[in-house]
């Protein structure tokens, strides 16, 4: 999709929503619960190669939830990674491509049904049929790719620069940006340094796709990093391409008042997908109970986060179609409220 300019493409894509817009939620654990084994420095990404029809379904699943964007399988999917399972450049770049195929495979599955009425909840209580839906490309950070747990602390040792992660980075984006998704979704962004090397990337290389930056943050003020939350909007804010803002694998008592951070620094539509608050642990390799929140209380969290700015509204690590169905019953209320 060509680029239209900054303050329109998700703007028009919220009107044709009503306002708001659902994101879907965690990836991996559905995966798994449909029986995949993501043991392995692939995670999610391993079923690109192994099953991708988990991955359809559960993009399907999102989608039948009330999801208005469904996020590829792509976040731990790194051509470099890649190459250490022994898979080749050419096959690596294929498989991103492939992410993007997957859930616009699942995108057309989802409209072929509802335009046949195959789902009775298909049109809601105003008698509408259901929004348009975007496919995000997304883009996870080095530290993903490490698989150390420095994406959730982003620290990355003084040895990596900016110029060593835009090389890192650089033919993933690139491979994505034509990959055919609406939209590019760098998440996770644990610091002011890869924010930095995803902004010049899309500068250097004219990226031609929207694309949206969400940060994950530890205390509810800065980044993952410890680098400010307003100083890393700031900086993606400048780009043209940047159609969105945001916060996502962070808790959901800290949403608020980082929204309300970022909306000092742009007037860009802010999007957040918190995890469910449990915190993971990047040693052992699991998630550790840390006041985490029950289903119920999440979703009462929606209606603030909506109040302090935030336009589009999903779910992270370890949240599930259910989840996102209660964000869309808030968010359509909220929509016919208007």
């Amino acid at each position: 999709m060509g680029l239209k300019s900054e303050s329109t493409f998700l703007g028009d894509f919220l009107r044709q929503c009503g306002g708001y817009a659902v994101i879907d939620g965690g990836l991996a654990t559905e995966l798994e619960r449909h029986g995949a084994d993501l043991n392995d420095s692939l995670w999610s990404a391993k079923c690109l190669v192994s099953s991708p029809h988990l991955i359809r379904r559960v993009h399907l699943d999102y989608l039948e939830a009330g999801a208005n964007i469904i996020i590829s399988s792509s976040y731990q999917a790194t051509l470099q990674g890649f190459e250490a399972k022994g898979i080749s450049r050419e096959e690596g770049e294929a498989l991103l491509k492939r992410s993007v195929e997957i859930a616009c495979e699942a995108r057309n599955i989802y409209n072929d049904r509802a335009s046949k009425g195959s789902w009775d909840d298909f049109i809601d209580g105003a008698g509408l049929k259901r929004n348009p839906v975007l496919v995000a490309a997304s883009v996870g950070s080095y530290g993903a790719y490490l698989a150390d747990g420095s994406e959730y602390s982003g620290i990355y040792g003084d040895a990596i620069t900016v110029k060593a992660l835009k090389d890192f980075h650089r033919r993933r984006v690139q491979v994505l940006a034509d990959s055919g998704a609406d939209l590019i979704a760098f998440e996770t962004t644990p610091n002011k340094i890869e924010a930095q090397a995803y902004a010049e990337i899309l500068e250097e290389e004219a990226i031609n796709v929207p694309v949206w930056f969400s940060f994950s943050s530890k205390d509810g003020i800065n980044v993952a990093s410890g680098d400010s939350i307003a100083e890393c909007a700031s900086i993606v804010d400048s780009c043209k391409q940047v159609v969105g803002i945001g916060i996502n694998c962070t808790s959901p008592r800290y949403i608020q008042g980082l929204i309300q951070s970022i909306r000092k620094v742009t007037s860009k539509p802010i999007l957040v997908y918190p995890n469910n608050g449990e915190t993971y642990d990047g040693v052992k390799k699991e998630w550790v109970a840390s006041r985490g929140v029950v289903e119920e209380d999440f979703v009462s969290y929606v209606d603030k986060w909506c109040d302090a700015g935030a336009s589009l509204v999903g779910g992270c690590c370890r949240t599930t179609p259910n989840t996102i169905r209660a964000i869309s019953k808030v968010l359509s209320r909220r929509s016919q409220s208007v």
